[in-house]
């Protein structure tokens, strides 16, 4: 008897990408197992942090990396860093901030809510988020001015599809920060195969989620500058005694990232811009439904499904067919953010090709009753 079965809780597809409601991702067997084998021993922390480390820099081509418990604990402990550097006694002291710099900048449109505001993880340390520019983007001079302020502690960005308006590019944000002798954070988040990319950007430190698309177990990758990321371990002896990862966390990424060094990345790739092809296809065939492959919107290596739904062919709208979905056996979850504009996006990466063959079934039954 599965764990739905056994406890009674609802059977989920999840075509809705990495959310964290429905439990995230799904793990491969070999993360699992060292995840399991994990759990039943013991190890000193310190060196597994070590392995993480060197595991992280292999990885990604940083000075080094770490393991916090999730990607919202890596921007508060991250932001902790740049305030107190390894100071044992500026550690201990926050959220008290006295002598420390305080004010971190971020771009009004870089303000977001994945679940709960970004802000707030500034907060936690004590520090006080100062946005600049507006919703509608930031310039570079409404960044200079905000430097002028005398404590500046660091500059957060973000790289999501959450963003709002047209900013500058993050590396000319970044050169700026560094021209004023502040380090730059970027909240990467779901963007784990744009690690490189982001830290060519000279961020100092990145944060990604472990547990997204790299499928660990729930934890946050903080990667960057050596110095800052020591000062991010250090954190442990204060405000991030309450974000430490576990041991099976850190195997878990330490898993993970090897078995993404050992796939094809060119194989993988293909496999899913042929899965959503494949259901591309068959979705257009549906009645008041036309479906097409779009690109994801933050340039991660693969496509996703978006269907437009014609109320007056398929009998009901693109709400009510999300709606449906939602509410069948087993509960399909899909993207609706643009149900008003008669769209549904579905993402593809996890899912088997007996699930697909759920989905499109589930849409065959709604859009002809």
């Amino acid at each position: 008897m599965g764990l739905h079965d056994q406890y009674g809780l609802t059977r989920v597809i999840n075509a809705r990408g990495p959310f964290t409601p429905l439990g995230v991702s799904r793990s491969t067997d070999g993360v699992a197992s060292v995840t399991a084998e994990a759990l039943s021993g013991f190890f000193v922390m310190e060196e597994l942090k070590d392995l993480a480390d060197r595991t992280i820099a292999e990885a990604t081509g940083a000075e080094a990396g770490t393991v916090v418990h999730c990607t919202s604990a890596g921007i508060t402990l991250s932001v902790a860093a740049s305030m107190t550097g390894a100071s044992q006694s500026r550690v201990a002291a926050l959220p008290d901030t006295g002598g420390m710099p305080k004010t971190v900048l971020l771009p009004a449109g870089h303000a977001v809510d994945y679940g709960h505001p970004i802000v707030q993880d500034v907060r936690l340390t004590g520090a006080t988020p100062v946005l600049v520019g507006s919703d509608a983007g930031f310039t570079l001079d409404e960044l200079e001015e905000g430097f002028a302020r005398p404590d500046v502690a660091c500059l957060l960005l973000v790289s999501s599809r959450l963003t709002r308006g047209d900013d500058v590019p993050l590396a000319e944000a970044v050169a700026l920060a560094h021209r004023h002798g502040v380090p730059a954070i970027i909240d990467g988040a779901a963007q784990d195969f744009r690690v490189k990319e982001l830290l060519g950007t000279g961020a100092d430190l990145v944060t990604v989620s472990g547990q997204k698309y790299l499928g660990s177990p729930t934890a946050g990758l903080v990667i960057g500058r050596g110095d800052l990321v020591r000062a991010v371990r250090a954190q442990e002896k204060g405000i991030g005694r309450a974000m430490k990862p576990s041991k099976e966390a850190i195997f878990g990424v330490v898993a993970a990232l090897r078995a993404r060094h050992e796939t094809h990345q060119q194989a993988w790739e293909k496999e899913q811009h042929h899965k959503v092809a494949r259901f591309v296809e068959r979705a257009s065939g549906l009645r008041g439904i036309s479906a097409a492959v779009v690109p994801d919107p933050t340039g991660l290596p693969f496509p996703r499904a978006r269907l437009s739904v014609d109320p007056a062919a398929a009998g009901l709208n693109a709400a009510t067919l999300a709606k449906a979905l939602q509410s069948g056996t087993p509960s399909i979850w899909v993207m609706a953010h643009d149900q008003d504009k008669g769209e549904l996006t579905l993402e593809l990466v996890p899912l088997t090709y007996q699930e697909l063959d759920v989905v499109l079934g589930r849409l065959a039954e709604l859009s002809q009753t």
